[in-house]
């Protein structure tokens, strides 16, 4: 008998932080126990090597004319830091009041065991089921997936050939409401370096005759909003495509209020751009981000130096229609056209990813461009949302990114269903990660009703 939750601890176990090499044993050893699990259920195994972490991609063959669902996932985990905040140890799982916790239990080995425990019962249950199912799962989405697109474009021929992709890798608000992710946010990425002297140097002797990086860097970034919360880019707004009546509609179906979402946010209010509300903007309107600053002495006491260099880490999330290589060359532009003539610069490309949406049957005036067989998805999940968690599901964009995405929409042509699984405090990428047992055991249900109507398997 398949015991998810056992599987899931087995798999939590393995340390696969894809970032650090020091972990690649970790890395291989998830890799190795989700092909196993795989195979062991009857799929055909193949480990696809890269030039960093391999790709695990596994088949259930069947008759042409069969449905061909694929299932996507990753077996990657964010890194542990800080460790002094975690109550348990993130690689050992420990079950509490209902809860796995542990690093990678709600991204992305939970709800990846979620439709793995689908799969295997249901076959379990009809080993002819008339489906063909591809689990495609990498190992490099936490450190942006720099292999995916060429794996995608060395198997395209083959995968294309299939109805659509179903993943959970998105969110919920509570444990009885799921969300049935219709949009993700884009993203880019990059460091900005500014220099000034060729050396720190002494804050009494030199002080007053040269611009310190830090102060540069600050005015910098200042420069970059509009006191209202606005990014301050020439045409950063120019390509957003306008919100349709029925994904407002949607939102307003959303049972947490501002002032749940403040309190759970730990804010004195919120500073969110004219005419948007706070659950709006994070859905609909791109961003620009300080993910991280520094330079000059960082220790105790005090060292009066002028830095030589400082620095600041810069994220956009990018809405539909944006091209980050576009929102690059503005985003670089205005700093050009900014930064002081006193001191030097460096701009280093970090990632990025293009923005996805997708309009489930019904939802808008102009009806999608789909295959039946994923409007059929679509409905199953509908119903089956309805009837396990006891309400129906919302279709809401998600602020997040997951570029790999817009990226088999772009090489395959195929559209993704989203069946978001994790849930706020389940503090993804942050101390005390863990996966609610409840929505997990609900959640393959619901993966089984929908791969059983896509089959036609009444």
């Amino acid at each position: 008998m398949f015991d998810p939750v056992e599987k899931l601890k087995e798999f939590i176990r393995h340390p696969s932080v894809s970032t650090d090499p020091s972990f690649k044993a970790g890395m291989a050893g998830a890799k190795d126990f989700v092909a196993g699990i795989l195979a062991s259920i009857g799929f055909e195994v193949e480990v696809v090597n890269t030039d960093m972490h391999p790709l695990v991609l596994a088949r259930r063959q069947g008759r042409p004319e069969w449905p061909h669902v694929i299932i996507y996932g990753h077996y990657d985990v964010q890194p542990v830091d800080p460790v002094a905040l975690w109550k348990t140890k993130p690689f050992e799982p420990t079950e509490i009041d209902g809860r796995l916790y542990g690093r990678g239990a709600a991204d992305n080995k939970g709800p990846l065991m979620v439709h793995i425990a689908a799969v295997a019962q249901l076959l379990e249950r009809n080993p002819k089921l008339p489906l063909r199912i591809t689990f495609m799962i990498e190992g490099e989405e936490e450190m942006g997936s720099p292999s995916f697109p060429a794996f995608l474009d060395r198997y395209k021929e083959e995968l294309a050939q299939a109805d659509f992709v179903f993943l959970s890798d998105t969110g919920i608000p509570s444990e009885n409401q799921v969300v049935v992710t219709c949009g993700l946010r884009g993203l880019m990425l990059f460091d900005l370096e500014v220099t000034g002297s060729r050396g720190d140097l002494h804050s009494g002797l030199h002080g007053g005759v040269i611009r310190n990086p830090i102060q540069a860097i600050a005015e910098l970034c200042a420069s970059l909003h509009h006191a209202d919360g606005r990014v301050n880019i020439p045409g950063f707004y120019e390509d957003v495509l306008e919100v349709e009546p029925w994904e407002r509609q949607e939102l307003a179906k959303l049972d947490t209020s501002e002032e749940q979402y403040r309190q759970f946010l730990g804010v004195p209010s919120f500073h969110t751009p004219p005419g948007f509300t706070p659950f709006e903007a994070v859905r609909f309107l791109p961003t620009l981000e300080f993910n991280g600053i520094g330079g000059g002495y960082q220790g105790e006491g005090t060292k009066t130096v002028i830095p030589s260099k400082a620095f600041v880490k810069i994220s956009c999330r990018l809405v539909p229609n944006q091209d980050p290589r576009r929102i690059r060359e503005r985003v670089y532009q205005a700093i050009a056209d900014r930064m002081p003539k006193d001191v030097t610069y460096r701009l280093v490309d970090q990632h990025q990813g293009i923005p996805y949406i997708v309009v489930p049957p019904g939802r808008s005036n102009t009806p999608p461009d789909q295959s039946p067989i994923l409007a059929r998805a679509f409905g199953a999940l509908d119903a089956s949302v309805a009837e396990v968690f006891g309400r129906q599901p919302l279709y809401l964009r998600e602020g997040g990114s997951v570029p790999i995405i817009a990226d088999i929409k772009r090489v395959l042509r195929l559209d993704s269903m989203m069946l978001g699984l994790f849930l706020p405090e389940d503090n993804l990428h942050a101390p005390n990660e863990s996966f609610n047992l409840r929505v997990m055991r609900k959640g393959i249900e619901v993966s089984q009703r929908v791969l059983a109507a896509v089959a036609a398997d009444k």
